[in-house]
This record gives structure tokens, C-alpha cells and sequence, in this order.
């Protein structure tokens, strides 16, 4: 059995499965589930949004240990789903160390990836439906769709200028949300800004975010918790701080 090879699969599976949005429990007992099946005795998994850790002892006492940061990352629900069938299944068959890791090669091939332009018609169609909700007329449900695809392009796109700062983005798109809002109501597009405003900015409220770190903080994971209720946090200050900031741009003209 070569022992680095394994440990190299379990630390890409966890890696991958973090990225994908899983929680931190499922991480760590979905590396410790592999290994246990090849015959690992007692490994070792410290999981963090940020950083996995992957400690094992090698039958004659050597001690093999990885160590991989993880970068900033959302939730994708199908990605999460396929890699824990990949976890089950190597659990289940535990085909050699090589054939696997060439599964998770493959598996960004076999990931279904979705146009832009369907992507945004989903954003559009969700603040819509949000502003609709919320009680909002015809009028505000247009002008939501404007907004929502508006910020949609922001969120999906503005990386490429903005970097892989979320808190930067957040601002930016929910000051666009803001500013977009107030001048279609001008316009009359609009009759209840509040509504379709609130209505666009449920794009970017960390609901998914804050419901992990509240999960995770009843699971005796605090350090992952309060690390995730601070990027809530601050995702909601950076909403608040471009909306003030989209109000004061209308303002000014």
C-alpha cells in the first residue's frame, strides 16, 4: 500500500468536498470514512473553512501527515453530491489508490456546467420572484429583474476586476442593487424601492453561510462556527455599506 498516495486521495476528497460547501463534520468523518476502509487504523482530520489537515501512522510507525490551505469558496450543491458518491463508493469497492485518484480527475469533466446566460436568467428570475414575495406589484417585479440580472453580472464577472475579494464584491454589487433601483423608480419602473431593493439583495444575504456556522457551533465545531458567523457578518456589512453607498451615488445626481 503506498500510504502517501492514500493520504494525497483523502486530502483532494476533503479539499474538494470543503469547496463544494460541505460542512465541516461531513468533511472529516467522510476522510476518515476512506481511510478506515483502506485499512487505516485511527487517522487523524482537522478541518477548517480554509485549511485541511490529514495525519495517519503507517503500519511499521511512520507517521505520514498533509497539510492543504483551501481557498475562498461558495456551495454547489451538485458538486457536493457527487463527490460524496465517490466517497461511498470508495468505501464501499476500495479500488487501488491510482484508480482513484483518477476518479476525481475526472470528475470536473463530468461536472455539469451552465451557460452564462442561463445563469443569469436564474438570478434575474429569483429577485423577481423574491420582490414578488415581499409584496411587490408588476412594476417592482420588472424593475427587480433589471437589478437582479444587473447584479448577476457583477457576481459573475467581477471577479476578473475585482479579485477574489468577497467582501470588496459584495459591496460593489449591492451598491449597484441600490443605485439601480432608485433610478428606475425615477423612471417609474418602479413604485416601491424598498421592496425591490430588498428583493435584490437576498442574492447576497448569507443565509447559507450563517445557517452552517450556527450548525457547526452546535456540533462542537466553534472555531469553524465563528469563523463562518464572521464572514456572515461581514457579508452584511458590506451590504450595508453598498447600499449606503448606491443611496449617496443617486443622491448625487
Amino acid at each position: 500500500m503506498d500510504y502517501e498516495k492514500l493520504v494525497n486521495l483523502a486530502t483532494d476528497l476533503g479539499c474538494r468536498l470543503m469547496a463544494s460547501g460541505a460542512e465541516i463534520y461531513r468533511v472529516e468523518d467522510s476522510v476518515s470514512r476512506v481511510l478506515t476502509a483502506y485499512g487505516v487504523e485511527s487517522p487523524e482530520i482537522f478541518a477548517l473553512p480554509s485549511c485541511l489537515i490529514v495525519s495517519i501512522n503507517t503500519p511499521d510507525g511512520r507517521p505520514v501527515t498533509r497539510m492543504r490551505r483551501i481557498g475562498p469558496h461558495g456551495t454547489d450543491i451538485e458538486e457536493l453530491d457527487i463527490y460524496n458518491a465517490i466517497c461511498r463508493e470508495l468505501c464501499a469497492d476500495r479500488p487501488e489508490v491510482g484508480e482513484a485518484l483518477e476518479m476525481l480527475t475526472l470528475i470536473p469533466a463530468k461536472h455539469r456546467s451552465f451557460k452564462p446566460g442561463m445563469i443569469l436568467c436564474g438570478y434575474a428570475a429569483a429577485t423577481t420572484f423574491f420582490t414578488l414575495l415581499f409584496g411587490g406589484g408588476l412594476f417592482d417585479a420588472v424593475s427587480s429583474m433589471i437589478c437582479g440580472a444587473a447584479v448577476g453580472l457583477c457576481l459573475m464577472f467581477g471577479s476578473k476586476w475585482m479579485g477574489r475579494n468577497s467582501f470588496f464584491r459584495t459591496v460593489v454589487c449591492s451598491a449597484v442593487a441600490a443605485f439601480l433601483a432608485l433610478l428606475l423608480s425615477r423612471f417609474g419602473l418602479g413604485r416601491d424601492v424598498d421592496t425591490v431593493t430588498i428583493g435584490v439583495l437576498m442574492l447576497l444575504v448569507p443565509g447559507v453561510a450563517l445557517t452552517n456556522a450556527m450548525r457547526e457551533i452546535l456540533a462542537g465545531d466553534i472555531y469553524s462556527g465563528l469563523s463562518r458567523t464572521a464572514e456572515a457578518i461581514l457579508t452584511a456589512g458590506a451590504i450595508a455599506l453598498g447600499v449606503a453607498a448606491g443611496i449617496a451615488l443617486d443622491m448625487t445626481f
